[in-house]
């Protein structure tokens, strides 16, 4: 039987406060959900989950120690293109 052994990742403190500041400076709350590691047990497999950043019902994904946020998967990190594909006001 194959065991999956789930460990959480403290999200970066830095990180946390430079979107806390930014969110504070636009009236919006962020929801920050924890990452994880996740291994298989007796293997050298491991994965590692990216914490999750919710802001007005968009999916932020974030690495600590990385400058690049990922807008809903892991495939779209640039935000001014995404902005102009679905029409996203921010204000």
């Amino acid at each position: 039987m194959i065991n999956i052994v789930s460990k959480p990742i403290e999200f970066e403190t830095e990180l946390k406060k430079k979107i806390e500041f930014i969110c504070d400076f636009c009236n919006t709350k962020p929801k920050i959900i924890n990452g994880n590691i996740r291994n298989i047990e007796h293997s050298n497999l491991s994965y590692i989950e990216p914490h999750r950043v919710i802001i007005k019902g968009i999916t932020f994904l974030a690495f600590n120690y990385s400058k690049t946020l990922y807008i809903g998967n892991l495939s779209n990190k640039d935000l001014e293109d995404y902005r102009t594909k679905v029409k996203i006001n921010f204000d």
